[in-house]
């Protein structure tokens, strides 16, 4: 800072007796004492938090720059996620086109594709076929008679409307 030689200081302080005189000297040596500790004290003060101030500035850029970083890695992976989405769904779309090739263009539609009829028509309930009256033994002795084990029109095994079908206990 300043740079005070001892003839110099000395050459103060032979002033300050001259001009101050010796009854007033200590206490003006005193108070000058203080009023440089004080300033002391205070630019000290001053430069901590100044280096406070900037070593959290660093670590609030620091934080920010590892937050930034993170988020960058997180929609490089999104990208990267997307991407491979999108090349299995070409892939797939590519294989699907393939295989469609391969059959070749359908030559007609089947019927209920060509959607001539309305939604009432397609709805229509289906007459149930008639089953034999239970007096026909006729027909019951004919399959006994023949060894094949054909159940009687009305045993519980047969179904009461025809097109409809038995479920069996498999689930096929």
């Amino acid at each position: 800072m300043f740079d005070i030689g001892f003839t110099e200081l000395l050459v103060c302080l032979i002033v300050a007796l001259v001009v101050i005189g010796p009854e007033q000297l200590p206490g003006a040596v005193r108070a000058a004492g203080l009023w440089i500790g004080r300033l002391k004290r205070s630019l000290r003060e001053t430069r901590n938090e100044i280096e406070r101030q900037i070593g959290a500035d660093d670590i609030r850029r620091q934080l920010h720059n590892e937050e930034v970083m993170q988020n960058i890695e997180e929609a490089r992976i999104r990208f990267e996620r997307t991407i491979l989405e999108a090349e299995q769904y070409e892939s797939a779309t590519a294989e699907t086109r393939h295989q469609a090739s391969d059959y070749g263009p359908p030559d007609e539609l089947p019927d209920h594709a060509h959607g001539d009829q309305s939604a009432a028509d397609q709805r229509k309930p289906v007459a149930p076929t008639p089953v034999p009256p239970a007096s026909a033994p006729s027909v019951t002795a004919s399959a006994t008679a023949a060894g094949t084990n054909t159940p009687a029109p009305n045993s519980p095994n047969t179904p009461t409307t025809a097109g409809t079908p038995t479920q069996s206990g498999t689930g096929h």
